[in-house]
C-alpha cells in the first residue's frame, strides 16, 4: 500500500513537472512571436522625433522635450497601453541603450576625456597654452581660424574632435570675445563634415562596412569629390570667418559677444566654474603631450579593434574597427600615460590626478544625459519601424527619376538623419538600397548617390538637436544646447540648399571636376549675396 502511495505521489510530481514544462514551452512560443505595433513602418514612426525637435526649439529645454518624444514613441508602440508604455520606455529604451556595449563604450570614453580635460586644466597646461596663444593669436579671425585648423587636424572621430577642440580653444575664443554659439558651430562643422571625407576615420570604417559586394574603401575614396555638403561646409566656415559674415540668430550672439556677453541667454553653462590651475608649473607641453598621446592611443585602439595586431592589413583593420572599443581603450591608456607624465614632471601629484576623476565625470553629466535620451528616442523610432518606412518611400522614388536620384537621396538622407539624430543609421538604411539600384548598371551614378547618402546624413545630423555629434559640440564649447542648434541651423540650411542644386547638376553631368567647381562658385556667390543683404539691414 505504501509503495502504491509512493508511486502515485511520484506520478503526480511527474505530471506536475510535465505540465509546468508544457506551460513554459507555450510561454516561450508566445515569446518568440515578435510583437508588431499597429503603427509599424508608417508615417507615425517619425512623429516622436519630430515632436521632440519642435518642442526643443520652442521651449529651449532639451531634457523634457526629448522625454516627451520618448513617451509618445512608447505610446504608439504599445497601442496606448499604460503598463506596456512604461515597460517599453524604461526596459527596452533607457535600460536597453545603457546596457548596449557600444553606447557604454562611448560613455566611458566621454568620462575619461572629461577627466583628462580636468587634469590638463589643473596641471596648468590649458593656462600655459592660453598664454602662448595670447602672443601668437591676436585677432578674433585668428582665434576662429585656429579652431577650424585644429578641427580639421583631428579627423579620427567626431566625438573626439568635438571635446578636444572645445577644451583647447575655449579659453582662446573667450579671450577674443567669440560667442560660445559660434565656437560650437565651428566645432560641429569640423567634426562630422571632416570625418566623412577622411579615409582614416571611424566614419570611413562605418561607410565601407555598409557597401556590400563592392570594394567599400575604394568607393569611399572615389565618393569624396562628390560629397558636396561636407566640402562646402568647410569652405563656408572659412568664408564666414574671413569675410566676417554673420546672419540669423548667430548674428545676435556675435554682437553680444563683442559687448562682453559670450552666452546671450540666461542659461550659461560653466560660467561660474573655477579651474584649480597651477599656473607657475604648467607648460604648453602639459596640454600638447596628452592630446598627442590621446590621438595616438585612439588610433592604436581602433586598429586593435579591427584586428590589425592579429595580421589584418592597416586598411582592412580601420574598415572593420569598432569606434566604441577603440576610443574607450585608447582614452584609458592615454589617461594612464598622462597621470605618469604629470607625476614625473611634478606638475600634478598622483592624488591630485585621482581627485580629477569625479570632477571630470561631473563635467560630462549634461552630455551623458542628453545622449542617453537621444539614444532612447532612437530606440523608440526603431521599434516603430522608421527605417522600413523610409526604405519603402526611397524604393518607390527610385523608379523613373534616375537623373534626379542623387538630389532626392540627399533630401531623404537629410530628413531621416534629422528625425532620428543618427548619421550611421542613415548610411545603413540608404547605402544598401543605392547599391542594389545601380550595381552593375551605372557605377558613376552609384558613387554619386552613395556620396549623396553620406552628405544628406551629415547634413541632417548637423541640424538635428538630438544628434549625438551636435550634443558633443555643445558640450565641447560649453554652450547651451538649444542655442547651438538654433544658431547653426541657418548656416547648415544655406549649405544644404546649394548642395541640393549641385546634386541636381551632378545627376546629369556625372563629373566631379565639373560639378565641384560649380558648387564652390554657387556657395561663394550665395554668401556674398547674404553679406550684401545683411549689410543693408545693418
Amino acid at each position: 500500500m505504501l509503495k502504491k502511495r509512493k508511486l502515485a505521489a511520484w506520478g503526480a510530481v511527474v505530471c506536475l513537472l510535465m505540465l509546468a514544462m508544457s506551460s513554459v514551452t507555450v510561454f516561450a512560443a508566445e515569446e518568440t512571436t515578435e510583437y508588431v505595433p499597429k503603427m509599424y513602418a508608417s508615417f507615425w514612426a517619425l512623429v516622436p522625433p519630430v515632436v521632440a525637435i519642435v518642442l526643443a526649439l520652442i521651449t529651449k529645454e532639451v531634457y523634457s522635450s526629448l522625454f516627451v518624444g520618448i513617451v509618445i514613441g512608447g505610446l504608439f508602440w504599445s497601442g496606448f497601453s499604460f503598463e506596456n508604455t512604461v515597460l517599453h520606455v524604461f526596459q527596452d529604451g533607457i535600460v536597453g541603450v545603457l546596457t548596449d556595449s557600444y553606447n557604454m563604450g562611448i560613455l566611458v570614453f566621454l568620462v575619461i576625456l572629461g577627466i583628462m580635460v580636468c587634469m590638463m586644466n589643473k596641471a596648468g597646461g590649458s593656462a600655459a597654452f592660453g598664454r602662448w596663444a595670447s602672443v601668437h593669436i591676436k585677432t578674433r579671425i585668428g582665434a576662429q581660424l585656429a579652431t577650424i585648423v585644429l578641427g580639421v587636424l583631428i579627423f579620427i572621430d567626431d566625438y573626439f574632435n568635438c571635446l578636444t577642440v572645445g577644451s583647447v580653444m575655449r579659453p582662446i575664443t573667450d579671450k577674443h570675445q567669440v560667442s560660445r554659439a559660434k565656437l560650437a558651430y565651428l566645432i560641429d562643422a569640423t567634426a562630422a563634415p571632416v570625418c566623412i571625407i577622411a579615409p582614416i576615420s571611424s566614419w570611413a570604417a562605418a561607410v565601407t562596412g555598409f557597401v556590400e559586394g563592392e570594394d567599400g574603401f575604394s568607393i569611399f575614396l572615389r565618393a569624396i569629390p562628390f560629397n558636396y555638403y561636407a566640402l562646402l561646409t568647410i569652405l563656408t566656415m572659412v568664408l564666414l570667418v574671413v569675410l566676417k559674415i554673420d546672419y540669423g540668430s548667430m548674428r545676435v550672439h556675435e554682437d553680444n559677444a563683442l559687448r562682453g556677453d559670450i552666452y546671450t541667454t540666461p542659461d550659461r553653462p560653466y560660467a561660474d566654474a573655477q579651474d584649480d590651475v597651477v599656473e607657475e608649473k604648467g607648460g604648453v607641453i602639459d596640454l600638447v603631450f596628452p592630446i598627442l598621446v590621446l590621438i595616438g592611443c585612439c588610433i592604436i585602439g581602433m586598429l586593435y579593434s579591427g584586428g590589425f595586431f592579429s595580421g589584418v592589413s592597416f586598411v582592412e583593420a580601420f574598415s572593420a574597427s569598432d569606434a566604441s572599443v577603440g576610443l574607450m581603450l585608447g582614452s584609458f591608456f592615454a589617461f594612464v600615460i598622462t597621470v605618469i607624465f604629470y607625476a614625473l614632471r611634478r606638475v600634478l601629484k598622483f592624488t591630485d590626478s585621482m581627485a580629477c576623476i569625479p570632477d571630470g565625470f561631473k563635467a560630462m553629466v549634461p552630455a551623458i544625459l542628453i545622449l542617453t535620451f537621444a539614444w532612447t528616442l532612437k530606440a523608440m523610432t526603431d521599434s516603430l519601424g522608421a527605417a522600413e518606412y523610409v526604405a519603402g518611400v526611397m524604393e518607390t522614388a527610385a523608379t523613373g527619376l534616375v537623373n534626379f536620384l542623387p538630389a532626392i537621396i540627399f533630401l531623404v538622407g537629410c530628413f531621416l538623419a534629422f528625425a532620428t539624430g543618427t548619421s550611421w543609421g542613415t548610411f545603413g538604411i540608404l547605402i544598401p538600397i543605392v547599391v542594389a539600384v545601380f550595381q552593375g548598371t551605372n557605377e558613376t551614378m552609384m558613387i554619386i548617390s552613395i556620396s549623396a547618402c553620406m552628405a544628406g546624413a551629415v547634413c541632417g545630423d548637423h541640424c538635428s538637436p538630438i544628434s549625438d555629434t551636435t550634443i558633443m559640440a555643445s558640450a565641447g564649447a560649453q554652450c547651451n544646447h538649444v542655442n547651438h542648434v538654433s544658431t547653426q541651423l541657418p548656416y547648415a540650411m544655406t549649405v544644404a540648399a546649394v548642395s541640393f542644386v549641385t546634386y541636381v547638376i551632378a545627376g546629369f553631368v556625372q563629373n566631379a571636376w565639373i560639378c565641384l567647381p560649380i558648387g564652390i562658385v554657387l556657395m561663394t556667390g550665395t554668401l556674398f549675396v547674404i553679406r550684401a543683404i545683411t549689410g543693408k539691414e545693418e
